[in-house]
């Protein structure tokens, strides 16, 4: 049993052949003590407690996604009947219900396993900063484990449970995943709901998830998603099914002039390794000028949202400082010092920096960043409370100010044996777009899952297609994918499904005008042109009006089909359309064309 991964196919296929929720519950304990960190839990349940409901789960359920599937709780989000202490003994109350996202998971099958050790108050990114003895790094106990949902990394890093719940503000979803070797998924703000969680900064936290795949951490968001009227700040997000992503993506990494890594020359190799990755896989690279999303983090600490942390534990700094971890009293104690025309100032200049980052990100699908510059020790803490921390938090504390989810994702390992991690980035709501890549990248880099030694499985298999609401369009020229006009797909929420051919029926035309060029897509008998390329995109039904409003005669929709046989709406041109225009047929692609055009512009001379 010891050697059953605690992956969700790995469970579910030990199930499917008689293995119970009671067996699994038992390995969950022997492992535990196995293991014999006391520093990860603040309170582990009784096993006769959690034995009980195993049994209550009666019989296998492939209907719940996550039937008999252990995970574990940050100690800042609520279980009924268990204490919430957020890592201060002084605050702890007795839960009268599960927070929201727990009650879902619940019912999805999960099985909670116990609440877990944290960066008290959810204040920092290294996971030391706890009166209970911290858990030590599931990989290497002289580096951190990572805050500040240390416990709920460290337990999945180890393989104790399949999944865990933390929480994210600063990057506490995403640092500890890069230094357990596990997967840190940060969603949309309002995906998850905040019923039933401690805040650390309420207008700017959300729940996350650890886990040691992206798949496996993609399926518990979509259970514990949901809007949740109880919460002001809860917002409507889609959690659809894992799609396939384009091969021609457009991906911003920070430039040489502004990319940080604190002088860690083999952090800085491992970065450039999983960037080689994704471009040998078909991605552009586009490298930006980072500032403005340093310019960014660097308000998480100032002003307004420091005081928002101090509306959390204003009456225990008063009535009883001595309670306060000294290193999360001295962040926190500095609202004290700000007024409420500090705060205003505050917003007036995140709006004016977040309007800085608009050009930036135009036109680009995602972000791919290091998770974190570097490692560092518990010893490197002990000397410097403040200073790593901040470090840690240099490409993760300005994504929750821009409204952007995040996926960090495991990767190779460094040259010198640590863990390999970037994060992708995106705006709000793309987070199963992000999932998709993640799982990609994932396959890309293989690397154990975090310190098990266990082999990353093979991803499930991912049918493309349209969804209720949705309609499925082929597009053959600049519309396709890292082209011209990508962006007026995706920014009406396309989703790409498929790259195809049309049957050999088909011709394609430049036509004539310009510049730019067009393509003329014309169908005539069986074999009278060629199989052409285009790529098969979901768009929403409410949004293809306004899509076709830009589509200039001689272009229409009309009814292709493929090579395969299927039949799919897509672009079309009136056959009077095409005078004057150039037969490319033979070329099969409109990529090669403007390929080919770019490749014999010529250069202007210098001025």
């Amino acid at each position: 049993m010891f050697e059953l991964p605690f992956t969700l196919s790995s469970l579910q296929g030990a199930y499917k052949t008689g293995t119970t929720p009671a067996d699994i519950v038992e390995e969950v304990y022997r492992r535990i003590d196995s293991i014999g960190d006391p520093g990860i839990f603040i309170c582990l349940f009784d096993k006769a407690e959690v034995l009980e409901a195993a049994k209550a789960l009666g019989a296998y359920d492939p209907a719940k996604p996550l039937w008999g599937i252990p995970f574990v709780i940050k100690d800042n989000i609520d279980v009924a009947g268990k204490p919430t202490t957020a890592a201060c003994p002084a605050y702890e109350y007795v839960a009268d219900e599960d927070a929201f996202v727990v009650a879902r998971l619940k019912a999805a099958g999960a099985m909670p396993i116990g609440k877990t050790n944290l960066d008290q108050f959810a204040t920092g990114l290294v996971g030391v900063r706890s009166p209970y003895q911290p858990p030590k790094n599931s990989v290497d106990p002289e580096i951190v484990p990572g805050g500040s949902s240390s416990g709920s990394a460290v337990a999945v890093g180890h393989g104790i449970v399949s999944f865990s719940l933390g929480t994210d503000t600063a990057g506490s979803g995403r640092v500890p995943g890069a230094l357990n070797n596990i997967v840190g998924l940060k969603p949309t703000l309002g995906a998850l709901s905040a019923t039933g969680v401690v805040p650390a900064c309420r207008t700017l936290d959300t729940i996350s998830i650890f886990a040691l795949t992206v798949e496996d951490a993609y399926t518990a968001y979509q259970a514990a998603a949901g809007y949740d009227e109880a919460d002001a700040y809860s917002r409507a997000i889609a959690t659809p099914a894992l799609q396939p992503v384009p091969e021609k993506l457009r991906i911003g990494i920070p430039d040489a002039g502004s990319i940080e890594f604190c002088g860690d020359a083999v952090q800085e190799k491992s970065f450039a390794d999983t960037v080689a990755l994704l471009k040998s896989a078909g991605a552009e690279i586009v490298e930006i000028d980072f500032t403005p999303f340093y310019d960014v983090a660097h308000m998480l600490y100032e002003g307004a949202w420091v005081a928002e942390r101090h509306t959390v534990i204003e009456d225990l700094m008063r009535d009883n400082p001595e309670a306060v971890h000294p290193v999360t009293r001295k962040v926190v104690g500095a609202a004290l010092n700000l007024t409420a025309t500090d705060a205003f100032r505050g917003f007036y200049r995140l709006k004016d920096l977040s309007r800085k980052t608009e050009p930036v990100l135009a036109g680009l699908d995602l972000l791919c960043v290091p998770t974190m510059p570097t490692f560092y020790s518990v010893l490197d803490l002990e000397a410097d409370p403040i200073g790593p921390n901040s470090r840690n938090g240099t490409y993760t504390n300005f994504v929750n100010l821009l409204d952007m989810c995040g996926l960090a994702v495991p990767v190779a390992p460094r040259s010198d044996g640590r863990p390999g991690s970037v994060t992708l980035l995106a705006a709000a709501g793309k987070d199963g777009f992000l999932a998709a890549l993640g799982c990609k990248l994932e396959q890309l880099a293989p690397h154990t899952l975090g310190a098990t030694g266990w082999n990353l499985p093979l991803p499930s298999e991912v049918i493309p297609q349209a969804w209720e609401n949705e309609l499925a369009l082929a597009v053959c020229g600049a519309h396709m994918s890292g082209m011209a006009l990508n962006h007026e797909l995706t920014s009406r929420g396309g989703r790409f499904l498929e790259a195809a051919e049309t049957s050999d029926a088909y011709s394609l035309y430049a036509l004539a005008g310009g510049p730019p060029k067009r393509p003329g897509l014309v169908r005539g008998e069986a074999a009278s042109g060629g199989q052409i390329e285009l790529e098969i995109w979901a768009l929403p039904v409410d949004q293809v009006g306004s899509f076709l409003v830009g589509i200039p005669a001689p272009l229409g929709l009309g009814t292709l089909v493929l090579a395969d046989g299927r039949s799919v709406t897509g672009f079309m041109c009136e056959a009077a359309g095409i005078k004057g225009a150039e037969d490319i047929t033979s070329l099969g692609s409109w990529r090669k064309f403007v390929a080919g055009q770019a490749a014999n512009r010529p250069v202007a001379a210098a001025e």
